[in-house]
């Protein structure tokens, strides 16, 4: 049997013995190693360290910079409604200019959009229908073609070849009398999305039918709000508020906050009510379409101004829709497909749209219900007093309380004192006179 302590040499033929291991050399080694350890541990700490310190000055080095932004805002009117922008940059002039830039924007994007003007890009449009194609603007290309796919997605429900339509109910609301049956058969027969054709290739549009008249008013702000705030990004604001009447959009938050808060207004908007909803939203758009404030009574009957283009009619459902999405237009679009379809519907035209959220009002018998998308519930929403709550197990919950007694003597419109109380801005689903922020 062979010694453990011995050894076969392969070149000799034979065994030798195993020297046995020195106690101080394996001593030294295992103080080596932790020597070793013990460097690399300092030179972690003393790197994390390092880490820590470079983030805590970047921090302050950012708080100090936002300590001293600039708040400037400024309304104009634009698109048939006032258009308010508020930004915080590093001086003023920057933010002057920066604003002023973004209101140029807006108005080229009517100078193309607009459906009051006839020498406005789209009218051009509409006065060729029946005719050959012809070549568009790059913004009128990409908002046609927004309105098509949301056209096909809504079956019809948001069209915005709706125009023929939409003048008749402008003409129906001013003289509270329903349009005339012929008329109106006549308008419906123009009115058909699948008579647009686009050609990307060229960049040009035909309308089918002589006689078609487009209106983009489903979709036209929530696309220059955006559009705005593009803008303003690319003379380096990245705090600002675009708000075109019900239609907003928002970068990075105001300094020391977590977003801007939205104020949603509910369906029966008095001095005394409070909103259904406040949202804190940062780089997201958000639109809302109702009847909060423009319909019409006709023999006995609440009509909406938004016209469902599949009757010629104005809705005569009791609600309103909010949408928060990615960019403005695609908030501005489905909130009035999701008006025009109803609750139910317009619950899964918002779920099957990645990205999209919605908070639904409605009113039956007197009593208004809340009811939320499947996404909603990954929105911030505060109470009055400017907590965040969590309404993801049921968004019906939230029950602002009563409004703290102004002074006698401020006298504040209905819109002012909401904002004021509560929120940033306060979003209704027609155009308005935004209040300005607290």
């Amino acid at each position: 049997m062979l010694d453990s302590k011995t050894n076969y040499d392969r070149v000799r033929g034979e065994f030798r013995p195993t020297a046995a291991p020195n106690p101080r050399k394996s001593l030294a080694d295992r103080h080596s190693s932790n020597r070793r350890s013990q460097s690399i541990a300092r030179f972690i700490l003393a790197f994390t360290f390092v880490l820590f310190a470079i983030a805590l000055e970047f921090q302050a080095k950012s708080i100090a910079a936002d300590s001293k932004l600039v708040r400037l805002e400024e309304s104009r009117p634009r698109m048939g409604c006032p258009f308010r922008i508020v930004v915080y940059a590093a001086n003023e002039p920057a933010a002057k200019s920066a604003i002023d830039a973004a209101f140029d924007r807006v108005s080229r994007l009517n100078q193309a959009f607009s459906d009051y003007d006839p020498e406005s890009e789209l009218m051009r449009l509409c006065a060729r229908a029946g005719g050959p194609a012809i070549a568009v603007s790059d913004d009128l290309f990409k908002i046609l073609d927004l309105s098509i796919e949301t056209a096909r997605i809504s079956d019809g429900a948001f069209d915005v070849t709706c125009g023929p339509v939409v003048r008749l109910w402008r003409r129906a609301r001013r003289d509270r009398k329903l349009p005339d049956p012929e008329l109106l058969k006549n308008a419906l027969a123009k009115v058909d999305w699948k008579a647009i054709e686009l050609d990307r290739a060229g960049r040009t549009v035909r309308l089918l039918k002589p006689g078609m008249k487009l209106d983009l008013g489903g979709i036209a702000k929530g696309y220059a709000a955006q559009a705005a705030l593009v803008e303003l990004r690319n003379r380096g604001i990245d705090r600002a508020l675009v708000a075109a009447a019900g239609d907003i959009a928002v970068a990075d938050p105001p300094p020391g906050t977590e977003g801007w808060s939205i104020a949603i207004a509910s369906l029966n908007p008095t001095r005394s009510a409070p909103p259904a909803k406040i949202l804190l939203l940062k780089n997201a758009c958000v639109s809302t379409a109702g009847d909060a404030e423009q319909y019409v009574e006709i023999n006995g009957k609440r009509y909406s101004h938004i016209v469902d283009p599949r009757t010629g009619l104005g809705v005569v459902r009791r609600a309103s829709v909010t949408v928060i999405a990615a960019d403005g237009a695609t908030a501005d679009r489905l909130d009035t497909a999701a008006y025009v379809i109803g609750e139910e519907a317009g619950t899964r035209l918002i779920d099957d749209h990645p990205g999209a959220s919605a908070l639904f009002l409605t009113e039956e018998n007197g009593a208004v219900s809340i009811k939320t998308t499947r996404r909603f519930a990954a929105i911030k929403t505060l109470d009055p007093n400017g907590s965040t709550i969590d309404h993801a197990a049921d968004s019906s919950r939230f029950q602002p309380p009563a409004i703290k007694n102004r002074e006698p003597n401020e006298i504040l419109t209905n819109r002012e004192s909401l904002a004021k109380r509560y929120s940033d801005i306060l979003i209704q689903g027609s155009p308005y006179d935004l209040a300005p922020a607290r």
